[in-house]
């Protein structure tokens, strides 16, 4: 019998929780929020698009959204749901979906329902009151201010709400078209620079450097991460950095300048030739299309 060995390095954090009726209102256009979103379809229909994919949405029918994944949202007329926001957090800044940035349907199950219920019990008052637009939610204060309900509850219900979370998610990691980057295991020196990496963005990184941390040759170093990641050090350290650079952008009132030199870039007109290229928007096209100004 095989056994199927990973590190899972990742927590996550409970945002809200709850069950809606939502109507032709529901329509949002290109939502990429820092944060996973589940959706428990009890009746009614809409759609989740993207670039390549149109995903309707129907009773008795659970999806998932994982963080920093663009969606456009859609409600024809009625739609009852339960919603679900989490939001993660790694050892190692690496996503349990880094490989998955793509829209999730499974059909669900009387347990997903059961789940669901249970969490609003354990976590009352959860909800989004005040609006149902994905984009009032996510700057970071108001992301931290619902972190911050987690502390008010009891230890029990923390512990039992974290393992409702994952049961939840496992759903999604156990379908045929989740891809695991886990099924290749890092080596040590490549695991250990993604750690620094994620956590020196900032900073002036060069291929030579990296490759002398962990007391490699250069080329050799830049072809063992490679088959490990499936990039070049130096184009992941360029896809980290506007990684964060979007998070900023949209849970922050940061210049792009401030934004720049927070995650490493040497220039404003370099960040935004970059940004460009591997998001294929501008930063200010990028942020007015994700966020209320």
């Amino acid at each position: 019998m095989s056994t199927h060995k990973f590190a899972f390095n990742s927590t996550f954090s409970l945002l809200n929780v709850d069950y809606v009726q939502l109507n032709k209102s529901w329509n949002y256009k290109h939502i990429i929020s820092p944060f996973y979103r589940l959706y428990l379809i009890n009746e009614g229909h809409g759609t989740l698009s993207n670039t390549t994919q149109n995903v309707t949405l129907e009773g008795h029918f659970l999806y998932l959204i994982p963080s920093f994944t663009q969606c456009s949202y859609y409600c024809p007329s009625d739609l009852s749901q339960y919603y679900l926001h989490i939001l993660e957090s790694t050892s190692d800044e690496v996503s349990l979906f880094v490989g998955n940035r793509k829209i999730f349907k499974v059909p669900a199950t009387s347990d997903d329902f059961r789940h669901f219920k249970r969490l609003i019990t354990l976590n009352p008052e959860r909800g989004l009151f005040k609006s149902t637009d994905p984009k009032e939610y996510e700057k970071r204060p108001i992301i931290q201010e619902f972190q911050e309900l987690n502390n008010r509850v009891s230890l029990s219900a923390y512990v039992e709400t974290q393992g409702i979370i994952l049961q939840l998610l496992s759903r999604f990691i156990g379908t045929e078209d989740f891809r695991s980057d886990s099924e290749t295991t890092l080596s040590y020196k490549v695991s250990e620079t993604i750690r620094y990496i994620q956590q020196n963005l900032q900073t002036h990184l060069t291929v030579t450097f990296l490759a002398e941390r962990v007391h490699q040759n250069a080329d050799y170093f830049s072809r063992i991460f490679k088959e490990s990641t499936g990039e070049r050090p130096a184009t992941y350290i360029q896809l980290k950095r506007v990684e964060r650079a979007q998070f900023l952008i949209i849970t922050t009132d940061l210049t792009f300048n401030e934004i720049a030199t927070e995650t490493g870039f040497e220039s404003l007109a370099y960040f935004s030739r970059t940004f460009k290229k591997v998001t294929g928007q501008t930063p200010s096209v990028y942020r007015k299309n994700n966020r209320r100004v």
